[in-house]
C-alpha cells in the first residue's frame, strides 16, 4: 500500500465529474473497452478470460474481496483521464495543493535547538511547484519513500521555514509514524 500515492490519486478523484461505476459488470463492461478485448482485461486481473466474459453478461454479479479490490482500483486509475491530467496541471501551475497530515514529525537543526521528533497535526497549503514534484514523481514511479521525502521538504519550507523568514539553519524534516495523510486540490 502506498500511503502517498493513494493520497494523491484520492485528491484527483474528487475533481472527478460523473462517479465511477460501482459494481463489477459495468466495471468489467469499461476495462474491456479502455482495453480492447477480455485477454487483456484478465491477464491484468489475474483471472481467467471466460470469467471477465461471464461479469461482461452479468453472469456473475459478487466478485471475491480481493478481486473486487483490484476490479476497483484499476478502474478508478483509467476513469476520465482528461479530467485528472487537467486537475494535476491547475495544481501544478496555480492552484497547489493542501495537505493535512497526524504524524510524528523531527527535523535535523544546529546544537542548542529542540528538534525532537513529536506529533504534529499540520494542514498545509503547498505552492504549485511541490504539487507538480510530487505528481511528476508519482508519474516516473516513484517510491512512497520519495513522494514522502518531496512532501517533507515542502513542509519544511513552507511550514517551519515560512518561506525564509524563520528557522533558516534548518537542514532536514523528516515523517515518522504517520496516523492520517490526506491531499486536497
Amino acid at each position: 500500500m502506498s500511503l502517498f500515492g493513494d493520497g494523491l490519486d484520492a485528491a484527483v478523484q474528487k475533481a472527478f465529474t460523473r462517479p465511477a461505476p460501482k459494481n463489477a459488470g459495468p466495471q468489467m463492461r469499461y476495462l474491456v473497452k479502455q482495453l480492447k478485448g477480455t485477454k487483456a482485461v484478465a491477464q491484468m486481473l489475474r483471472v481467467s478470460q471466460r470469467t471477465v466474459e461471464r461479469y461482461v453478461k452479468d453472469q456473475i454479479k459478487k466478485p471475491r474481496p480481493e478481486l473486487a479490490a483490484r476490479l476497483d482500483r484499476e478502474v478508478k486509475k483509467r476513469w476520465q483521464p482528461q479530467i485528472r491530467a487537467k486537475a494535476k496541471a491547475k495544481a501544478a501551475s496555480t492552484g497547489g495543493i493542501v495537505i493535512d497530515a497526524r504524524a510524528r514529525m523531527g527535523y535535523t537543526a544546529p546544537i542548542g535547538s529542540t528538534d525532537q521528533d513529536r506529533i504534529r497535526h499540520l494542514t498545509v497549503a503547498l505552492p504549485p511547484q511541490y504539487a507538480a514534484r510530487l505528481f511528476a514523481a508519482q508519474q516516473q514511479g516513484a517510491s512512497d519513500a520519495r513522494l514522502q521525502e518531496i512532501a517533507a521538504e515542502a513542509l519544511k519550507e513552507v511550514y517551519f521555514q515560512d518561506g525564509g523568514r524563520r528557522a533558516g539553519s534548518l537542514e532536514e524534516v523528516r515523517f515518522t509514524d504517520i496516523e492520517h495523510l490526506e491531499f486536497d486540490l
